[in-house]
């Protein structure tokens, strides 16, 4: 004689918990095929209980935070620094400010909404690149997109795009970066066709984005980077229009702290 089991009973929590993951899951493939519409949204609030209401805030405030560490990650991503330099512990005593303009200012990124220019000047290992890459990076946390290139790279890669038939795209796209960084001016020449590239760059920057240069070369030099007085004037007259000159002094860091002494 057969017996028969009689039908396993699920506890009412296993059951509950069942039911729960069921509707998470539902919920997070809505999620995945719907964008909040706002009417929608205003019919369920004038139902919601305040409860609910508290809930769907918290929900909105975590989702805007979690775009925004994104958004950050993103930018930080794409500027393409070459280091992770950060403004704590940095030694701004070598450092020269012009009488107008400090460490608060310059640390307030006032100058990239205004579209001004800086020219951090001295001589190598002063700090003048770190400086460029911590501003840098602290404008990408505020969300403003940078794009960080040397000089030689910069104009590596707009002849690059100029053979490959996409200088306009490229120089599109360079140019709705609000800060530019272009560090190294002066280290390694630059052809005419290069010089002109980079004219352009910083002509289209001009009163519609911020540049930051590096460079040991005092503005009386810039004749030889540009291999063109007439150029290099065009483009000190645009920086000192918008801009500010910080100068750094004293010993080389690397010299100071290097091994071999």
């Amino acid at each position: 004689m057969t017996s028969h089991r009689p039908p396993i009973v699920m506890p009412d929590t296993k059951r509950r918990r069942a039911s729960t993951g069921e509707k998470i899951e539902t919920i997070m493939n809505l999620a995945r095929r719907l964008p909040l519409t706002r009417q929608i949204l205003a019919d369920q609030l004038a139902q919601a209980t305040p409860s609910q209401m508290e809930f769907m805030e918290e929900w909105m405030r975590a989702e805007l935070d979690s775009r925004e560490r994104s958004k950050r990650s993103r930018l930080l991503k794409q500027a393409g620094f070459p280091a992770d330099k950060e403004l704590d512990g940095y030694d701004w005593t070598p450092i020269r400010f012009p009488v107008d303009y400090g460490r608060q200012q310059i640390e307030s990124l006032d100058f990239i909404d205004r579209h001004e220019d800086l020219v951090l000047f001295g001589p190598p290992g002063t700090g003048k690149t770190h400086l460029a890459i911590a501003l840098g990076r602290n404008a990408c946390r505020k969300s403003i997109p940078v794009r960080y290139y040397t000089a030689a790279s910069l104009v590596m890669r707009l002849l690059r795009s100029q053979a490959d038939d996409r200088l306009d795209r490229e120089l599109t796209l360079i140019g709705r970066t609000p800060l530019l960084i272009i560090d190294e001016l002066g280290y390694v020449p630059i052809d005419e066709e290069g010089s002109r590239l980079l004219f352009q760059v910083v002509t289209n920057a001009y009163e519609t984005q911020s540049i930051i240069y590096t460079t040991n070369i005092e503005f009386s030099g810039w004749g030889r980077i540009f291999g063109d007085p007439n150029m290099a004037a065009a483009i000190i007259d645009r920086t000192v229009h918008h801009g500010r000159m910080i100068r750094f002094e004293g010993e080389s860091w690397r010299k100071t702290h290097a091994l071999m002494q």
